[in-house]
C-alpha cells in the first residue's frame, strides 16, 4: 500500500468530507415548540461531560485526526464569550468530574507528551516508534490496532514524558484505566505502580503548586491479551448540582452534551460500571448522574437541548420529558463539534435518520438469551418505541402524496418502479429520506414489514419532487417456509412508504408478484 502524502491526508477536501459525514448523520429526535434552531442573540450554557471531549468523538477502531473540534470549541466560534457559560457539570458515570489539566502539559515546548515505543516489554533496545500525544490518552490494541505505526500489538512497552506546569495550586489526580502495567514517576521518583484497572482510577494525587514545573513520566507495558491505556490528569470536582444550576441561572437555554463514550462501550474492554460490563451494556438508560443533573436543570425552569453522544441506542424516556429538544450525534469524528453547532444554530437543516430502534427502556427489549425474533427490532416489535427506526425530524415539513406503480401486477423477472410525490410545505429548503418498506400480509409468522429501499433528496421550500424508486425481482425476496429458503417469492404484497418506519405515518399501495 502506498503512503499517502500530506497533500491528501487531512487535505481541505477530506476535512470537508468529515464535516459532511457528521452533518448528515445527526438525527433530530425531538424539537418541542420548534426550539431549534437557536437564535444567535441568546445566552447559552454548555453543560455535560461530552461538551469538550475530542477523544470521545473518534469512536472505536479510529484514526487520529490532526485536530478535532469539540462542541464547546465550535459554539465559541458562533457566540461571543459574554453570551456563553461553560460548566462541565458532571462526569459520565461518576459523582466526581475530572476537570482536565492535560493542556498544561508540554514536551519540548509543544503541547502534550513525547512518546517512545519498543517492541519488547523492557523499555530498551531499538526504538520502534516515536510520537507526540496531544490529547488525553485513548489507546487500544483491540482489533489489531497499534498504539503507533511500527509498534506491535503485543509484547511492547512505551514511555510518555512531559512537563506539567500548573497555573494554580491544588490537588491534581492522575487518572488511569488500563489493560497492562503502568508506572508513574514525578521528577524522577516513582510514585505509583498498578495494572489492569477496569474503571477510571486516580492512582496518584499531586499537591501541585502554581508556577512549579513537574517532570511527568508514564511507563506502560502490554502484559497479556489486548492492551489499553486511558489517561488524563486534572482536578477531581465533587458534583454539586445546586452550584451547577446557580452558575447557569442566567442562560436562556442549556446545551447538555451527554451520553456515553467509546471508553464505556466497545469490544472486550476492562470496564465494570453500573450499566456497563466488559464493553457490553447491561442497560440502555442514560447514566444516573447525568439524568439527575438534567432533572435539576429542568426543575429550575430551563429550556434544555440534550445532545446525546453514543454508538448505540439509548433509553431516553425521562429525557424526552425533561428536555425540549434532543439531538443524536453518535461519535461524529473530527468535525463533530462543528456539525452539531451547525444544526443547533440553523446553518444546517438536519435530515439524519435512526438506523436502529430507540426503545423506551430495556423492558421493551427481549431477553438476550431468547433467540426468537419475537419483539425484536421494528420488523417484529408490537410495542410503540420511544423513537422508531428511520425516525428523524427537520426544520421544515414534508408531506407525501399518493404513489403510483408502473404496474400493479409484476411477472416473474420483470422490473417495476414506484413514483412518490413528496412536498416540502415548510419555510426552508431541506432534505427528506424517503423510505420504502415491504409487507407480505399472508405471512403471519414473518416480519410485519421490512425496509427495501430509501432515497435522500433535497427539496426547496414550497416545491414538490417526484421520487422514483426502482424495484427488481430481488426486492421481493422473502422467507419461503415450504423450502426454508429466502428467494423472490410470488404473492400479494403491500409497499409502505413515508419518512420513518412508524406505521401510523406510512402510506401504502398494493402489488402482486407472479
Amino acid at each position: 500500500m502506498g503512503r499517502d502524502s500530506s497533500s491528501v491526508v487531512n487535505s481541505a477536501k477530506h476535512q470537508q468530507l468529515a464535516l459532511q459525514m457528521a452533518r448528515e448523520s445527526i438525527v433530530l429526535l425531538q424539537n418541542k415548540n420548534q426550539l431549534l434552531p437557536l437564535g444567535k442573540n441568546l445566552k447559552v450554557a454548555i453543560v455535560g461531560p461530552n461538551a469538550n471531549d475530542s477523544v470521545m468523538q473518534w469512536g472505536n477502531y479510529n484514526g487520529f485526526p490532526a485536530h478535532t473540534t469539540t462542541l464547546l470549541e465550535a459554539v465559541r466560534k458562533v457566540l461571543p464569550e459574554n453570551q456563553l457559560i461553560y460548566e462541565e457539570g458532571c462526569d459520565r458515570t461518576s459523582d466526581k468530574a475530572l476537570r482536565s489539566l492535560f493542556h498544561e502539559c508540554r514536551a519540548d515546548n509543544k503541547p502534550g507528551f513525547n512518546a517512545t515505543y519498543w517492541n519488547n516489554r523492557r523499555y530498551e533496545g531499538t526504538v520502534a516508534a516515536t510520537d507526540r500525544v496531544t490529547t488525553p490518552f485513548h489507546f487500544s490494541s483491540g482489533g489489531a490496532t497499534a498504539f503507533a505505526p511500527g509498534v506491535q500489538t503485543a509484547d511492547f512497552s512505551a514511555c510518555y514524558r512531559s512537563t506539567f506546569s500548573p497555573t494554580r495550586s491544588g490537588k491534581v489526580a492522575f487518572r488511569f484505566q488500563m489493560d497492562g502495567g503502568v508506572a508513574l514517576s514525578i521528577d524522577g521518583k516513582e510514585v505509583a505502580q498498578t495494572g489492569n484497572s477496569k474503571n477510571p482510577t486516580a492512582i496518584y494525587t499531586l499537591d501541585a503548586k502554581a508556577g512549579q514545573h513537574y517532570q511527568v513520566e508514564i511507563r506502560f507495558k502490554q502484559l497479556y491479551g489486548d492492551a489499553t491505556l486511558n489517561f488524563d490528569l486534572g482536578e477531581e470536582v465533587p458534583l454539586n448540582m445546586t452550584a451547577v444550576v446557580e452558575k447557569v441561572k442566567d442562560a436562556d437555554v442549556i446545551l447538555f452534551a451527554g451520553g456515553i463514550s467509546p471508553t464505556l462501550e466497545g469490544e472486550e474492554m476492562s470496564v465494570t460500571i453500573p450499566g456497563f460490563r466488559g464493553g457490553d451494556r447491561t442497560d440502555i438508560e442514560l447514566p444516573a448522574v447525568q439524568r439527575a443533573l438534567l432533572q435539576q436543570l429542568h426543575q429550575a425552569g430551563k429550556k434544555i437541548v440534550f445532545i446525546n453522544f453514543s454508538g448505540s441506542a439509548m433509553g431516553l424516556l425521562p429525557e424526552s420529558t425533561a428536555c425540549d429538544a434532543i439531538l443524536q450525534a453518535w461519535y461524529p469524528g473530527e468535525a463533530g463539534g462543528t456539525a452539531v453547532a451547525d444544526v443547533l444554530f440553523g446553518n444546517y437543516n438536519p435530515a439524519g435518520r435512526l438506523p436502529v430502534t430507540f426503545y423506551e427502556s430495556i423492558a421493551q427489549v427481549p431477553d438476550f438469551e431468547d433467540y426468537s425474533m419475537k419483539g425484536r427490532t421494528y420488523r417484529y416489535m408490537q410495542q410503540k418505541p420511544l423513537f422508531p427506526f428511520g425516525h428523524g425530524l427537520s426544520y421544515t415539513e414534508f408531506t407525501y402524496g399518493d404513489a403510483k406503480l408502473s404496474k400493479s401486477i409484476v411477472a416473474k423477472g420483470e422490473k417495476v418502479s414506484l413514483t412518490i410525490p413528496v412536498s416540502n410545505v415548510g419555510q426552508r429548503e431541506g432534505e427528506e429520506v424517503v423510505q420504502l418498506y415491504l409487507k407480505r400480509p399472508s405471512d403471519k409468522e414473518g416480519p410485519r414489514y421490512t425496509l427495501r429501499a430509501f432515497k435522500r433528496i433535497s427539496i426547496p421550500a414550497g416545491k414538490t419532487e417526484s421520487v422514483t424508486i426502482p424495484l427488481t425481482q430481488e426486492s421481493f425476496e422473502w422467507f419461503d417456509s415450504a423450502t426454508n429458503t429466502v428467494h423472490p417469492l410470488a404473492g400479494a404484497y403491500e409497499l409502505l412508504y413515508g419518512g420513518s418506519s412508524d406505521l401510523d405515518k406510512l402510506k401504502s399501495v398494493s402489488i402482486t408478484v407472479q
